[in-house]
């Protein structure tokens, strides 16, 4: 299975999100690797990190960039998944991933920027589909507020229904510091002993899985 993880816009929490389904399913014992295909390099960096740790559960890593298509076909023969972390942004790297997936998580932040990037998103969604017209899109809230006073992400969630190429995760990921820790120690939430973070990432595993 094929996962791609991809946004038009960065600081959205897309590493983060994919580092973490990738941690989940190592734990759970599935043979899983991680393509960076961001030249941030910020999933690659977690994979570096986490192998310094030898008592967590294997994650493989590669990079590759321009045209991954051909790539993720080929991984996906050999691993029960591929989570496929994309720059953040419209890119090749996006558009060739979206054409070989099952299935497109896009994370985004309850703010009108993020908001401001979906009709383009749903375009270049479009376009994939004609080449791949089993692609399911999802839409995943990320850093919103844990004030419960603070409605944005209600609101982002109304925003949504304009879209209906992206079907809405009930799942939402909150602004905690863990998901920080974790991402420097090259490991997950579901491995930090974080119940609430814990239950945000296996909540997107239930719902994607």
């Amino acid at each position: 299975m094929i996962v791609l993880i991809g946004s038009q816009k960065g600081g959205c929490g897309k590493s983060t999100t994919a580092v973490n389904i990738c941690a989940e399913l190592a734990k759970n014992g599935h043979d899983v690797v991680l393509v960076d295909a961001d030249r941030q390099c910020t999933a690659a960096n977690w994979a570096l990190d986490r192998t310094s740790n030898e008592s967590l559960p294997t994650v493989h890593c590669v990079q590759k960039y321009e045209n991954i298509r051909d790539t993720l076909l080929d991984l996906d023969k050999r691993y029960g998944y591929v989570i496929v972390d994309a720059a953040g942004r419209d890119s090749r790297e996006l558009r060739t991933g979206m054409t070989a997936a099952h299935c497109l998580i896009v994370p985004f932040r309850p703010s009108q920027p993020d908001l401001d990037t979906l009709p383009n998103l749903q375009e270049i969604i479009t376009q994939a589909k004609d080449l791949n017209s089993k692609l399911i899109v999802y839409g995943l809230i990320t850093m919103a507020p844990t004030n419960p006073v603070i409605h944005e992400a209600e609101e982002a969630r109304e925003y949504l229904q304009d879209y209906p190429e992206i079907k809405l995760l009930d799942t939402i990921i909150r602004d905690r510091k863990v998901y920080r820790d974790a991402m420097s120690e090259g490991m997950g939430v579901v491995e930090m002993n974080n119940p609430k973070a814990t239950e945000e990432i296996q909540g997107i595993m239930k719902e994607v899985f």
